[in-house]
């Protein structure tokens, strides 16, 4: 099918079908009606109950364009620039990783230390597109919290969604991880989901992690080094009685909860995410 013969919805559909079949572990159909409603900002079921639609010029060249980035592995959230996470639409760019569903293991838990009537001070350590803060914020509206960055492209991004989804309880600070935090504050929750996947590591070749910023999945050689860092860095910003959430590789729960005794925390506990891996480990400051 040539170009200038996708005059419609269905004819659209039927070329991005053919081109993204090629894609391992992709489902076609889904994929391409994810892109054109996006593109046309209409729900899939529009594109079943028009599908003689026509497509101006513009919004022809325009799909044709967001089907070519997906044949070259481009993740669909940077070609739409959105995200669901937590039922919030976040917006998405290649300076964010992409919010993944196992980090919502990670706001669940973090709620389960937060009473909805306290005013806690939370902070979120390399926040990203302000995933974790924004849907703890959408939760707990009593709570002052401080999104932190190294990423000075990426905390505009979150600080976007923040303003967007009108969440005026959040703010943000650029640093890495504690050094963002400002001198003497204590804060009763801190969350983090930070780099832990190891140099070398095979899975940062695939599933759409090469366009992703690699600072924010590389950790060490192990994968643990941004998450020493964190542990050994929240004494000095955690209330008493307060609680340190890390998300973390599915097979490094035993050397995080040593590295968080060594640190002083107790009350140490790894949970799983949806899947059955070990995914955040919390610990209490007593």
């Amino acid at each position: 099918m040539q170009h200038d013969q996708i005059t419609t919805i269905a004819l659209a559909l039927e070329l991005a079908i053919d081109r993204l079949a090629d894609i391992p572990d992709t489902i076609p159909r889904l994929e391409a009606e994810v892109l054109l409603s996006a593109l046309l900002d209409k729900p899939r079921t529009y594109l079943v109950a028009w599908p003689e639609m026509e497509l101006s010029p513009e919004q022809r060249d325009s799909y044709i364009s967001m089907i070519e980035r997906r044949t070259r592995h481009e993740p669909i959230a940077y070609i739409t620039g959105c995200r669901e996470f937590w039922s919030l639409n976040l917006e998405v760019t290649p300076d964010t990783l992409i919010p993944r569903p196992e980090t919502e293991t990670l706001v669940e838990l973090a709620l389960e230390y937060i009473p909805q009537t306290d005013a806690m001070a939370v902070a979120d350590l390399g926040t990203g597109s302000g995933a974790i803060a924004a849907a703890i914020a959408s939760e707990r509206p009593l709570c002052e919290i401080l999104a932190t960055d190294f990423s000075a492209s990426a905390l505009k991004v979150a600080a976007r969604n923040f303003r967007r989804l009108g969440f005026n309880n959040v703010h943000t600070s650029a640093g890495e991880w504690c050094q963002a935090l400002p001198p003497g504050k204590r804060f009763n929750i801190i969350v983090s989901n930070p780099p832990y996947v190891a140099e070398g590591d095979g899975h940062l070749a695939h599933d759409g992690l090469p366009w992703e910023p690699q600072r924010a999945l590389r950790s060490g050689d192990d994968g643990l080094d941004d998450l020493t860092r964190i542990i050994t860095g929240t004494p000095e910003h955690i209330a008493s009685g307060g609680w340190l959430l890390l998300e973390h590789g599915f097979d490094q729960g035993d050397r995080v909860r040593s590295l968080l005794e060594q640190a002083g925390f107790s009350t140490i506990h790894t949970s799983q995410d949806l899947s059955g891996h070990d995914r955040v480990t919390t610990g209490h400051w007593a």
